[in-house]
């Protein structure tokens, strides 16, 4: 096969099977169209394909078609990081700062507190779990965050499908998500601080801070089919530049879309973005994320640890709603409605898990883990959220 034809192969299968298994399997109460996506890209992955039948991996999955499916992926998923930075509205947070920040603290502090606990645990039992570069801190850190994560973009897709997106209840949840989206990115910052490069860091923060200042000059003055076309570019000097500076590309695509202000550009007209990201360039980005998973450390560990990964996050989540919701003295049931709503994880916590692989912060065997605890986590946001939901109508 040409290259291009084993690429056109590779794409029919992203495609392909997770619509077969979604739309046959009738997965949708439990399993979302994006969840099959990232399930099946870890089974066409070296540790599924590659390892049952590796001559058939190998004659598709070239390292030219990786590469290739790379390349899309990396674009893909900085489009849908900007649009997860555009959905912060840190005026409406700021104008109910009070509740948001005892909710959103709390829903941050406590999972973030539990990951940490379990870095710590997997850390003792195996240093090989820790990446090459990386200090302690920085992998107790970095999968402390993982575990606290909150899949912004994916939220507002299960909300919309609950209809509860526009509702008091949706909008709350969306205030208490951003502010957190907020911190574990300067977070992941500080983590990936990489102070050969402390000079580049500082001319980037600066001028992103000038550059954006002009941005929100410029672009209200533009008809909306412009402001499309200057984000995009934006979007992609910003990519350019946190990479250069030794963040990382999605850093620079998340503060590309948290200093733009959502209400310059039509409602619809975003709901559709996203929409059309997941349909037609998304699954690349799962592939490639199902293509980096490894069994390095045994399959038994890396299963053991994505279900103490599992109890940390979604325990914590809830634990940390719960001390708000009686703090703040919510309605009986509230509590629970919406800490299960914020532990999903999903394509936030995977592409936070590609940039600690990426930095050699964490082991591919924790990445794996990481992996199977988002895909978990995810997959039990609905059938938890709309039982409740019925019965408190």
């Amino acid at each position: 096969m040409t290259p291009i034809e084993r690429m056109l192969l590779a794409m029919t299968l992203i495609l392909g099977l997770p619509y077969l298994v979604w739309r046959l399997g009738r997965t949708e109460c439990f399993a979302p169209l994006v969840v099959v996506q990232i399930v099946t890209g870890i089974v066409l992955g070296p540790g599924v394909l590659g390892a049952i039948f590796p001559g058939y991996y190998q004659a598709v999955f070239t390292p030219d078609v990786i590469a290739q499916l790379g390349a899309i992926a990396a674009w893909a998923v900085m489009l849908f990081v900007w649009t997860a930075g555009l959905e912060l509205d840190l005026r409406e947070a700021w104008e109910k700062r009070g509740e948001t920040s005892i909710t959103a603290g709390l829903a941050l502090a406590v999972p973030l507190a539990f990951g940490c606990g379990a870095a710590a645990v997997m850390l003792a039992q195996d240093a090989a779990w820790a990446g090459p570069q990386a200090h302690s801190w920085q992998f107790v850190l970095g999968v402390g965050m993982a575990c606290a994560v909150t899949a912004l973009p994916i939220l507002i897709l299960f909300m919309e499908k609950l209809a509860i997106l526009r509702e008091p209840l949706g909008q709350r949840v969306l205030r208490y998500a951003s502010l957190d989206d907020v911190v574990i990115w300067g977070v992941l910052a500080l983590i990936l601080l990489d102070y050969e490069r402390l000079g580049r860091q500082a001319i980037f923060l600066g001028g992103f801070s000038l550059a954006a200042w002009a941005l929100a000059k410029l672009v209200p003055r533009l008809p909306e089919r412009d402001r499309w076309y200057v984000s995009m570019v934006w979007l992609a000097a910003c990519g350019f530049a946190g990479d250069w500076s030794g963040l990382h590309y999605m850093v620079g695509a998340f503060l590309a879309g948290a200093v733009m202000d959502r209400r310059w550009f039509n409602a619809e007209h975003l709901d559709l973005l996203r929409t059309h990201l997941l349909l037609v360039v998304m699954p690349v980005f799962f592939l490639s994320t199902g293509l980096r998973t490894q069994w390095t450390l045994g399959g038994g560990a890396v299963f053991a640890a994505a279900a103490l990964l599992l109890v940390a996050s979604v325990g914590g989540k809830l634990a940390g709603v719960h001390l708000a919701g009686r703090w703040l003295r919510w309605p009986k049931g509230e509590a629970t409605l919406i800490g299960w709503l914020l532990q999903t994880k999903a394509l936030i916590m995977i592409i936070f898990a590609n940039i600690l692989l990426d930095r050699g912060v964490i082991a591919a065997g924790t990445f794996t883990a990481l992996l199977l605890m988002a895909v978990a986590s995810t997959m039990l946001t609905v059938p938890m959220v709309a039982p409740r939901l019925k019965r408190s109508t």
